[in-house]
């Protein structure tokens, strides 16, 4: 037997996400009406090819990758030498894409990423 829930408690409700908000944007709301249409066509069993991927894949890229757009602006400027991404492969055994992804969240200095990746999160 399930114990009684107390009324603030909702039936598939969870904490991770946040339902309160609206989409503001015409991309958001583009790539709410996809999830939603996501959802529709498990519910009917419907032909998945119906689903427009390329809006689907946008929403969920979206939803997955929140940055602000200065901040990513600022990232991409920032010039990356190929001997520093070579030495972050063969040191710390990450891709190239990795490499350059953390050399440029660290102002393309090799050795403050080197410190930053190994440096424990707390």
């Amino acid at each position: 037997m399930a114990e009684p829930q107390p009324p603030t408690v909702h039936e598939g409700a969870t904490d991770d996400i946040e339902t309160t908000s609206k989409p503001t944007s015409a991309e958001d709301r583009k790539a709410a009406a996809a999830l939603s249409n996501l959802d529709s066509s498990a519910d009917n069993n419907t032909d998945s090819a119906q689903v427009d991927q390329a809006a689907a894949t946008n929403a969920l890229n979206s939803v997955s990758e929140k940055k602000a757009p200065a901040e990513a602006a600022a990232k991409s400027k920032v010039k990356v030498d190929a001997g520093d991404v070579a030495l972050l492969v063969a040191e710390l055994e990450v891709t190239k894409a990795r490499a350059t992804e953390l050399l440029k969240q660290n102002d393309g200095d090799a050795v403050k990423t080197i410190r930053a990746f190994l440096q424990p999160a707390f």
